[in-house]
């Protein structure tokens, strides 16, 4: 069996904290994803529809 070189010691420990910001970003962008399900009723998107609240009209005017 032989040793690892230090240089790949040090890429793997790298590798490794890559892999921890990466899982760390995708468990955000799923967590954000999923309270914006949640709250679906409260967030309007850009669906090429005008819509009154865009344009500040109020009900009865």
């Amino acid at each position: 069996m032989h040793r690892d070189h230090e240089i790949h010691n040090r890429r793997k420990g790298r590798n490794f904290g890559l892999l921890a910001v990466l899982v760390v970003f995708i468990l955000l962008i799923f967590g954000v994803t999923v309270v914006k399900i949640r709250s679906g009723g409260l967030s309007e998107a850009f669906d090429h529809v005008l819509r009154p609240s865009a344009m500040g009209v109020e009900d009865g005017e």
